[in-house]
């Protein structure tokens, strides 16, 4: 056996390595470029009651902000936001609201489904002062998104959850206007 040959061992050890992984014995494949496309879903009007406000937590004010009711409405779809859920937000003093609500929506069909939806509210110092104190602020004024995360059961609203969508949010002072956006 010649000095820079392998080891059996190590030629066992290669082959177990092909066999578990066998993309890796291949060469690499280019991943082509695809920039996915919005299409418009739904609107959803969130009615909100007055903060409760729970004090500095982790960098920044922490609040809860009750969801008392709402509409949901869009092509072929309709439906009522169910008192009860609420928005759990950390105020930190850089004008960042991270968000993150929970709530539930009795469709037209009468199903009901879950949201989670976790997102970012930026804005200025002043603008940020200004949303939290509940005043109409233009919404160009501030960066509001958000991720929605659906529960449903099976039937035919299945495609919340085979989906991924983004919402664009505007805080009004006792609503939450948020146009809801499925990612192609």
């Amino acid at each position: 056996m010649a000095l820079n040959s392998p080891s059996r061992r190590e030629l066992a050890t290669a082959v177990l390595a092909a066999a578990a992984f066998p993309a890796a014995a291949q060469s690499p494949v280019a991943i082509t470029h695809v920039s996915p496309a919005l299409a418009w879903s739904f609107d959803l009007d969130v009615e909100v009651g007055p903060a409760q406000e729970l004090g500095q937590f982790a960098g920044g004010r922490r609040r809860v902000v009750p969801i008392l009711g709402g509409q949901l409405s869009g092509p072929g779809l309709s439906g009522k936001v169910l008192p009860g859920g609420a928005d759990w937000q950390t105020l930190r003093p850089d004008g960042v609201t991270l968000l993150q609500a929970r709530y539930t929506v009795q469709m037209g069909d009468g199903q009901v489904v879950g949201i989670i939806n976790t997102g970012v509210r930026r804005a200025s110092p002043d603008v940020a002062a200004d949303l939290a104190a509940g005043k109409l602020v233009d919404p160009s004024k501030y960066y509001f998104r958000a991720t929605p995360v659906f529960e449903v059961g099976p039937g035919s609203l299945g495609w919340l959850v085979e989906n991924v969508f983004i919402s664009v949010g505007e805080r009004l002072p006792t609503l939450v206007r948020l146009k809801v956006y499925r990612l192609g």
